[in-house]
C-alpha cells in the first residue's frame, strides 16, 4: 500500500469515527423528535414503534397546559440578560488581566475556574435564603443573576485567553499616541475582539438555556423557564412520554436552530486559546 493510499484510508476511517460519533449524540434528539408524535401507548410501546401515524394532539396539550409561549420568553430573557450582564462583568476584568497582570493573575484565574467544581446543590440553601429575603424568588431578575454568576468563570477565561492572542503591537502603538486603558479597551481591544465576545456570548446563551438545577429550585410559575416546563410532565402519576417528548422538542427547537446558524461561532469560542 502506498503512502497515499494510507492517507486516504486514514481519512475514510476518521471520517467513518467521526460520523458514528455524531450519529450516536444525535440519536437521542431523533428519538424524541419521532416520540412527540406518538400518541402515549405507542410511546410507550414494546418493542417501538418506528411506523406509525404521526399526530399533533401532543403539542396542542403542551400549549393548552403549560403556556408554552410565556416559558419561552422566560428562557430568552434570562438567558439574554445573563449573558449581557456576564459580558459587562467579564470584559473589564479578562482585559485587565491579559494586558496588566499582577503576582497572583494566575491564582485569581485558577480560583475562578475552580468555582465551577463545586457541586450547584452545596450552596442551593444559602443561595435559596438570599433569594427569598430579597425578594428574588419565581423572579426573571434572580435568575438573571445566578445565571450570572454561573458562567462568569467560563467567560472570563475565554474573554482572556482571546485576549492574550491579540498583537501586542497594536496595543502598544495605542499607548504611544496617548490612549488611556478605557480608549485602548474600549476603541482598539473590543473592535479586534467582536468575533471573540460574539461567540463567547452564544456559548453562554446556550449554557443559560439548557440550566435546569436553579430555574427548578428558585422558580415556581411567574419566571420558570422552559427547563422547568419540562420538569412539569414528571408527577407521581408516572411519565407521559409522549408529551414530555413534545415539551422537550418545543424547549430544544430554538436553541438547536440558533446554535446550527452560530456553529461557526461555537466551535470558534470553544477552541480559544487551543492554538496558539
Amino acid at each position: 500500500m502506498t503512502l497515499t493510499q494510507q492517507r486516504k484510508l486514514k481519512t475514510i476511517l476518521v471520517g467513518l469515527a467521526a460520523w458514528t460519533v455524531a450519529l450516536l449524540l444525535f440519536f437521542p434528539i431523533f428519538w424524541m423528535f419521532i416520540t412527540s408524535f406518538k400518541t402515549e401507548l405507542q410511546a410507550i410501546s414494546v418493542p417501538p414503534q418506528l411506523f406509525f401515524e404521526p399526530t399533533l394532539e401532543n403539542f396542542s396539550i403542551v400549549q393548552e397546559r403549560s403556556d408554552y409561549l410565556k416559558h419561552a420568553w422566560n428562557s430568552v430573557v434570562t438567558s439574554f440578560g445573563a449573558t449581557i450582564l456576564a459580558l459587562v462583568i467579564a470584559i473589564p476584568a479578562a482585559y485587565s488581566m491579559a494586558f496588566f497582570p499582577g503576582k497572583r493573575t494566575k491564582d485569581i484565574l485558577l480560583w475562578m475556574l475552580s468555582t465551577k467544581m463545586l457541586p450547584a446543590v452545596g450552596v442551593l440553601v444559602p443561595i435559596y435564603i438570599l433569594s427569598r429575603d430579597y425578594g428574588l424568588l419565581d423572579s426573571k431578575l434572580g435568575l438573571v443573576i445566578i445565571f450570572t454568576l454561573m458562567n462568569l468563570p467560563i467567560i472570563v477565561w475565554m474573554l482572556f485567553s482571546y485576549f492574550k492572542d491579540l498583537p501586542k503591537e497594536i496595543l502598544e502603538a495605542a499607548r504611544m499616541d496617548g490612549a488611556t486603558p478605557w480608549d485602548e479597551m474600549v476603541k482598539v481591544v473590543l473592535p479586534l475582539s467582536v468575533g471573540g465576545i460574539a461567540s463567547t456570548g452564544l456559548l453562554s446563551i446556550v449554557l443559560c438555556w439548557n440550566e435546569a438545577f436553579w430555574s427548578l429550585n428558585l422558580t415556581a410559575s411567574e419566571a420558570a423557564p422552559l427547563t422547568a416546563m419540562i420538569a412539569s410532565y414528571s408527577s407521581p402519576e408516572g411519565l407521559f412520554w409522549a408529551k414530555l417528548s413534545a415539551a422537550s422538542t418545543l424547549a430544544c427547537a430554538p436553541i438547536v436552530i440558533f446554535g446550527w446558524f452560530c456553529q461557526k461561532q461555537l466551535v470558534q469560542g470553544l477552541t480559544f486559546g487551543a492554538v496558539k
